[in-house]
């Protein structure tokens, strides 16, 4: 099965800017005017966990979909060792 998942996203830079798009978000009412009273930057904090949450995925299916190389690559590490460990000085 060909690999599907890719890891586009990048975590934000202060220089880096990026297209943003609006967008129609149902939140809690009374989470929501809790944070315009604090002053938080709700659609901020709203990218940026969305952020975390896309990246989080991405890497859990990739290794789902690659969990079979990585048991065979754990079995030869478990079997063979590292490459070149007996140069190892630590």
């Amino acid at each position: 099965m060909p690999s599907t998942c890719t890891t586009t996203l990048k975590p934000p830079s202060r220089t880096s800017r990026t297209t943003k798009r609006a967008a129609n978000l149902s939140l809690s009412a009374d989470v929501l005017e809790a944070a315009k009273r604090l002053q938080i930057n709700v659609s901020q904090v709203c990218d940026s966990h969305l952020r975390a949450v896309v990246l989080q995925e991405e890497a859990r299916r990739w290794r789902q979909e690659h969990v079979e190389f990585i048991a065979a690559y754990n079995a030869t590490m478990e079997a063979e060792g590292l490459p070149l460990d007996e140069w190892r000085s630590f």
